[in-house]
């Protein structure tokens, strides 16, 4: 097989374990995470990077695979610059998104 379509079946199959991780998360979220993070480790393992939508359900300091509103909080900033913060509640971290005005 050749690169393109070994890319292609992993993104295919990263695309499969995200949305089987989505699904899953409310009712096992241990379940969840082990299908994230074998999605990780197959772009890892190919070396290709994940769309954004996809790495931004992951937090950037424990590495754990979180949703919004289930096990990470979403809320607007209030100062001069609009961004939005995103909570992981595993641990605490909490990073900022810039809004373009």
């Amino acid at each position: 097989m050749n690169k393109k379509n070994i890319e292609r079946i992993a993104t295919e199959r990263i695309d499969i374990l995200i949305d089987n991780a989505l699904r899953e998360i409310n009712n096992d979220e241990k379940l969840s995470q082990s299908y994230a993070r074998l999605a990780a480790k197959i772009a890892m393992r190919v070396r290709i990077r994940m769309p954004y939508l996809i790495r931004q359900l992951f937090c950037r300091k424990c590495k754990q695979f979180i949703v919004p509103g289930v096990n990470s909080r979403i809320r607007i900033g209030r100062s001069k610059e609009k961004c939005i913060r995103i909570t992981c509640m595993k641990c605490n971290h909490v990073y900022r998104k810039i809004i373009a005005s």
